[in-house]
């Protein structure tokens, strides 16, 4: 049987995440981030499930078009942390436009009184700031600093990359 071709993906619609409160929430994205709430759905049933579970789906859209979105279920829980995976690992980074632009987020973060990691620098390749917002998820806020061709040669050493940390792993867990 002959597969369809692959369409092409042309960028994030959303990330979805569990809130604890929704207001709390808008506070956090809207008010300190600056990502205006474009769409709010109020629903008793999930449409794809048939589930009955009242929730507020709330959407806050970033400059390109593409928004992060949130689930109140009315019941003050936020999502848990993967209980096998380090906190630092799950987050979602949003980009701005400049280290300017990251030094100012991180006074302004601050000066509400959120506490703020960075800026950190990531091989050279992004600088970045850490928080959390009012529902435990990690939030980056990052820059890419590397020039084109530094990028050019990020992007042509990847696959190599890769396939010595693939191997590396295979031996690691072949002595354990």
């Amino acid at each position: 049987m002959a597969h369809p071709d692959a369409r092409p993906i042309l960028g994030l619609h959303h990330f979805a995440w569990r809130c604890r409160d929704a207001e709390q929430t808008r506070i956090f994205y809207e008010d300190l981030l600056g990502l205006p709430l474009v769409h709010l759905i109020r629903q008793d049933r999930v449409p794809s499930t048939g589930e009955y579970c009242p929730y507020v789906h709330l959407f806050f859209r970033m400059h390109d078009g593409s928004c992060i979105a949130f689930f109140d279920l009315g019941d003050d829980t936020a999502a848990e942390p993967s209980p096998n995976t380090p906190a630092w690992v799950n987050h979602i980074a949003l980009k701005v436009g400049s280290d300017e632009d990251l030094q100012a987020m991180i006074a302004r973060l601050r000066g509400h009184g959120v506490e703020v990691i960075g800026p950190v620098d990531h091989d050279g390749y992004i600088h970045s700031l850490y928080c959390f917002d009012p529902n435990g998820l990690r939030v980056e806020l990052t820059t890419e600093v590397a020039s084109a061709e530094t990028v050019q040669g990020f992007a042509q050493r990847a696959h190599a990359e890769l396939a010595a940390w693939v191997q590396e792993k295979a031996v690691r867990r072949a002595g354990a």
